[in-house]
This record gives C-alpha cells, structure tokens and sequence, in this order.
C-alpha cells in the first residue's frame, strides 16, 4: 500500500516540520530554515567553518562544543565584544562579519532539530535556502539522477502560545526556489503535488521575493527586533555555490573538502 502521508508514491517529496520530516524520510533530504538556522549554517561554510547543529533548549551544550573542540555560538542579541566584531551566532550577519572559528556549535529551535532528527534515521542530509537554491537543487538532482529518493523539509516556525507548527512563508519560498530548479533538472513527473505547489508558489514571487521576505510575518519580526541585517542576507538569491551536507555530525562542503 502506498505510504500516503510520507507521500511514498513520488521520489521527490516535501514536507513541514520535524513530525514532517519523519513521515517523508528520503535516502537525500533538504532542511529549510531560512530565518535562520539554514542561512546562518550556509554562511559559515561559505567562510570555511565545520559547523555542529544542536537541539535548541537541550542541557550540555557547552560540554557537547568542549568535547569537539568547537565554539558555542553566542546568542543572537548578544553585544559586539570591546573591538565591535560581532561573536558567532544564529545570526547570519553577525557570521558574515565575525572572525571565523574552525568548529561552530550552532542550537536553534527548529532547523538543528529536524537535522538531528534527519540523521538519526540515516540517509544524507543538507541545508538549503535562498542563498544556494539553484545549488541543492543540482545537489538533490544528482541523488535523483541515482535512483535515489529525496524530500525538502521546511521547518516553519512555532506558535508562541502551544507550540505548534505556524508555517512560513521565508521557508516556502526557498523549499519552493530548490524545486524549481529540480523540476527544471528534468525531475517534474517525480515530484508530489505538494511539491509542485512549492515550486509554483515561488515562481510566482520570483521578482518580489526581497519585499516577500521584509513583508512576511517572520521578517516584520526580526526586522522589528533590529536584526533586519539577518533579513537582508538571507533574501539574497542564488549567490552561492555551498550546499552544506551533515557528515559526522557536523555541515560542511565535501566539494571543498572537510577541516
């Protein structure tokens, strides 16, 4: 019988969230965070750091980063030190402006989780957003191209007042601009309908997807919050070749080679 949920019937799937992401395990799979664990995880690859994901709010994290020899990130809001260099952090300007560290610890709250949860059950894992689209896209088409299955995850936000999944719109249209680009790679009769309703959404919002990222919920907040710096980088679109892969516990670029 066909797995209806895991929407086992197509090789290309996509999903929300982490009870998402366990109903659509793939042999390949994308997780989508861009406001702002994927962004935040492509950006310091990009500047040669390994960085380790972290289940958000899970005690001994500062032991887990001590026994990889790794740096905690700080917190989002936490003050430049007394040079004004801003620390490692889920902030991707704050990564594109930092000194680089070799090993990242990175906690979020939604994005690491779902990527722990992703290598728990096997298969490779990625990050994808904005900035690398047309990038994962190529990467989950050569894992198509050997009869592999994959699923892009978005991971989503949360409700404040239970907890739920609130989906956003940031991680639709990034889940969206990576199949795209796998339909374009000649995979379109492979994809789910939720797939392709992706893909459609961004195509759609091409043009305007610097102003859908500002105007969406999840943007007004971080905006309002005085991170519109991690907005601004995160919209940007197709600007790097980096598909970040988990390997060992940790994201890096095979494709440069591993520190």
């Amino acid at each position: 019988m066909t797995d209806l949920f895991g929407q086992g019937g197509y090789d290309v799937r996509f999903e929300w969230g982490l009870a998402g992401a366990r109903a659509v395990r793939a042999d390949a799979a994308v997780v989508v965070d861009v406001l702002s664990f994927s962004t935040a995880v492509t950006v310091a690859v990009e500047r040669g750091m390994t960085v380790f994901p972290y289940r958000w709010e899970t005690d001994g994290a500062e032991a887990y980063a001590a026994e990889r020899d790794a740096v905690l990130a700080a917190g989002r809001g936490e003050a430049p030190g007394p040079d004004g260099v801003p620390a490692p952090s889920l902030s991707p300007a704050a990564l594109r402006a930092c000194r680089p560290v070799e090993r990242l610890v990175l906690p979020s709250p939604n994005g690491s989780t779902i990527a722990a949860e992703l290598r728990e059950h096997g298969g490779r894992v990625a990050v994808g957003c904005l900035r690398n689209a047309t990038a994962t896209a190529r990467w989950l088409a050569q894992a198509l191209d050997g009869g592999r299955s994959v699923a892009v995850i978005a991971a989503g936000e949360r409700w404040a007042q239970d907890g739920s999944l609130r989906p956003a719109l940031e991680d639709h249209l990034a889940a969206g601009a990576i199949l795209s680009g796998v339909v374009g790679r000649g995979h379109g009769e492979r994809m789910s309908p939720e797939g392709h309703a992706a893909a459609s959404l961004m195509e759609v919002s091409r043009a305007r997807v610097g102003e859908r990222m500002q105007d969406c919920v999840s943007g007004r907040e971080l905006i309002g919050r005085g991170h519109g710096a991690d907005v601004a980088v995160a919209a940007e679109l197709d600007v790097s070749a980096v598909v970040p892969e988990l390997i060992d516990g940790a994201f890096g670029w095979p494709g440069r080679g591993r520190r």
